[in-house]
């Protein structure tokens, strides 16, 4: 009765109802102009997390330390006169793009000098003009040869390759002028490159996000075309532009809604929610083809164009509504993951689906309305006889192979139960990067000459202000880092410790053998000489807090995997509590006001938590969309047993999918991890649809449980296979991503597919059958 009267409400207001669409698609459309791209990491832990709180109060003390871009350059020959000029141009023009707040390189370093008259040291630049002679480059690279401060970051532990340090402004890097000032860097380093026959290798967060989006921004457009090409698949089954036309309409209109949601909730654009687009597309096509599919049934059926619409818009509509409120399920659990880039993906598709839904229900049937009726050729697929010789086949293994069928469900499910335990959550930061392009490439030269470029933080509360320049702090921290040197893993440090040992070298005038951390006698005498050190100094507050309280040591580690980062941080803070927190002559733990408080943390560190973090959610919206989609089955079919036999069929082919991660050593990652839930709401399409054709069978038609199986195989199977071509071939064109997880998410949620149908066409019947059978015997 409720769709009888929307379908009538529906074809008696169309111009309204069509007008109210075209506003609502352009206002959507506006909103859609306003979303922005995200430069940042993919946020999977959940803002509660202690280690994401340790973080995130790290940045608000020290600033962004994600605001690095390198340029690095292996040569023998940069110290030759042609060579360092133009080394130094290259230093001086980026310092003068907008949004570059310094630039740090051989060409611009400083020594510290003491000055015994102000009783204060000077930063006196080694490289005052540029050079004009030979001469002057050679003293140039004997002075700093002789400052290890610098060896291991702006020069190479072998001297082999050398490194220009780029920061940014943090406005600068939230603006959207940053990829022009990025532009311009790379476009400065590439002149350099040609003008010297010399490899430029760019790397840093900044450079890598900025050329993600940029790849991102290509992928949006690629899918966008795919998808509409695959529109082109209604064309193959009904023979008809229109019905192209109408269904790239209702999808398109889908996609920019989907779009527009973000531009509302202030959501940026990520891999995952750039993916959302091409995804309404490809489930508005679904839906266009289901409802289509019964519009010809009930044109024939009835003869009456607009009877047709309104049986059509009554009966299919909420089939469909069934169907997109479980698939919104599947992409909706998402949202109470507790992870931020999870949640928005989460959020935005459920909204899109079901506005998906009510587009469809609306523009569907009054589009069709201002249309002739079509002429009776068009559903030839319909009777396609290589689908019915299969689906009759279907229907013979049913009636007659079931121990064949029960016996291949077991071999299945052995095999991927085996493949399940070898799945791993190990992650890299790199599987987010396009694996066709030059970033990996230059990401190999700074981990080959500099340990990488991931940064790897100590972040120390000493307990009270001013305790973190005393010698016994100095001597805790110098201590911690030579435990960390006995890791290959890790670059040389940056701390108040290797400060104080640059500013004794000065007060040594510049012996390299004082690069030393000096004893409480010395460093005393460095007191007296430190008073032009403020705690506002820039190169200060990157080490220090205001207060002296507060300090950090800072190691750059390469992209080593979050299992290898996990075994690094199980094992170092235990050895870090000990040496800021045991007394080393009673061997007991410090009173609690003596006490440091010394905590890992950093990019990689929070990366690799977040990484561990998917394995739960995965599991946990997995089961939760399980126990949705039951309940919602339950009030639309009013039938438990019926519902408990269906929910195998659709969560046979996530185990399959499981066991191929495992087999095809597939990690889970944040693109992965939503495979199941997505694939599981996409596959309850055919359980309704295979239920609500039973249904209409055995009550309405009054056949046989039997006869009822056969007729839901032959005609409820023909949608299915097609509506499965159709999803299949929208998730295969993920796999033309540059990016890992993109192409896994495409294959595998395209595979769990194709398996949901024909688990649905074989196990679903033969388990209604065995209940039928089972429920006569009693």
């Amino acid at each position: 009765m409720f769709s009888h009267t929307v379908s009538t409400f529906i074809l008696k207001h169309r111009l309204g109802l069509l007008v109210a669409y075209i506003g609502l698609t352009v206002f959507m459309g506006y909103q859609a102009t306003k979303v922005r791209f995200s430069y940042e990491l993919p946020q999977i832990l959940s803002e509660t997390n202690p280690d994401f709180q340790l973080y995130e109060s790290f940045k608000a003390r020290y600033g962004e330390n994600d605001n690095l871009l390198v340029v690095g350059v292996a040569t023998d020959q940069l110290f030759t006169l042609p060579i360092f000029r133009d080394w130094y141009e290259l230093n001086h023009k980026i310092k003068k793009i907008s949004g570059v707040k310094d630039v740090i390189s051989s060409a611009n370093l400083v020594e510290i000098v003491r000055n015994d008259s102000l009783k204060q040291f000077d930063f006196r630049q080694i490289i005052p003009n540029k050079p004009n002679s030979q001469t002057e480059v050679d003293s140039i690279k004997a002075k700093i040869s002789r400052l290890p401060f610098y060896q291991g970051f702006i020069v190479s532990e072998d001297g082999k390759a050398y490194l220009m340090a780029i920061t940014f402004t943090q406005d600068a890097l939230n603006h959207p002028s940053r990829n022009t000032s990025i532009d311009q860097i790379k476009q400065e380093a590439l002149a350099f490159e040609n003008l010297h026959g010399l490899k430029v290798h760019l790397s840093g967060l900044p450079y890598i996000r900025t050329e993600y989006v940029a790849k991102v921004r290509q992928e949006i457009v690629l899918f966008s075309i795919l998808s509409v090409i695959v529109t082109g698949l209604i064309l193959l089954f009904f023979r008809s532009w229109v019905v192209v036309l109408i269904s790239w309409g209702v999808a398109v209109v889908g996609a920019v809604w989907s779009v527009g949601f973000m531009g509302l909730l202030g959501h940026e654009i990520t891999q995952l929610t750039s993916l959302l687009p091409s995804l309404m597309v490809v489930i508005g096509v679904a839906n266009t083809f289901f409802w289509t599919n019964k519009y010809y049934e009930e044109l024939a059926r009835l003869g009456n164009q607009r009877q047709a619409l309104k049986s059509t818009a009554g009966r299919i509509g909420e089939i469909i509504f069934w169907t997109n409120l479980m698939t919104a399920i599947g992409f909706g659990v998402f949202s109470v993951t507790g992870s931020k880039f999870l949640a928005e993906f989460g959020q935005i598709a459920a909204l899109s689906l079901l506005c998906t839904y009510i587009i469809g229900l609306a523009l569907l049937p009054i589009l069709y309305s201002y249309l002739s009726l079509p002429p009776e050729k068009h559903p030839r697929h319909l009777e396609n006889k290589h689908i019915s010789f299969f689906l009759k086949k279907i229907d013979g293994w049913v009636h007659h192979r079931s121990p064949v069928i029960y016996g291949s469900l077991a071999a299945l499910l052995i095999v991927a139960l085996v493949g399940l335990t070898r799945i791993k959550n190990t992650g890299f930061m790199a599987d987010n990067l396009p694996q066709n392009g030059p970033l990996l490439n230059d990401l190999d030269f700074f981990k080959r000459y500099f340990k990488g470029v991931m940064a790897f933080e100590i972040n120390i509360d000493t307990g009270r202000p001013g305790r973190a320049l005393t010698p016994q702090t100095l001597t805790k921290i110098n201590l911690l880092q030579k435990e960390f040197a006995q890791y290959p893993e890790f670059s040389k440090p940056l701390s108040v410790v290797e400060a104080t040992k640059f500013i004794y070298q000065g007060y040594r005038d510049g012996d390299p053998k004082y690069f030393v951390l000096p004893d409480a006698l010395e460093l005393s005498k460095l007191a007296e000489y430190a008073g032009n050190f403020k705690s506002n100094d820039n190169r200060i507050s990157s080490f220090m807090d205001s207060t002296r309280r507060y300090t950090r040591v800072s190691f750059q580690i390469d992209d080593i995997g979050t299992h290898r980062i996990a075994a690094l941080h199980a094992l170092l803070q235990p050895k870090i509590d000990s040496l800021f927190n045991i007394d080393t002559n009673t061997g007991k733990q410090v009173e609690k006001e003596e006490r440091y408080e010394a905590k890992i943390t950093g990019r990689g560190v929070v990366f690799s938590k977040g990484n561990d973090c998917l394995l739960q959610n995965s599991v946990e919206s997995t089961l939760l969309v399980i126990v949705l989609i039951a309940i919602l089955m339950v009030v639309a079919f009013g039938h438990w047993r019926l519902i408990l036999i269906a929910l195998v069929p659709s969560c046979l082919p996530l185990v399959m999918t499981a066991g191929i991660m495992g087999f095809g050593e597939i990690p889970l990652n944040a693109t992965t991890t939503i495979v199941f839930s997505i694939a599981l709401g996409l596959s309850s399409m055919s359980v309704i649809h295979f239920l609500t054709q039973y249904q209409d069978e055995f009550r309405n038609n009054k056949k046989s449980v039997s006869e009822a199986v056969s007729a839901t195989i032959q005609f409820a199977g023909i949608s299915m296979f097609y509506n499965a071509i159709i999803l299949f071939a929208g998730f295969v064109i993920f796999t033309a991503s540059s990016f890992k997880g993109t192409v896994a998410l495409g294959i595998l949620v395209a595979i769990t597919l194709l398996m949901g149908m024909l688990s649905n066409l074989i196990l679903l019947p033969t388990f209604l059958l065995w209940m039928n059978k089972k429920l006569v015997n009693s």
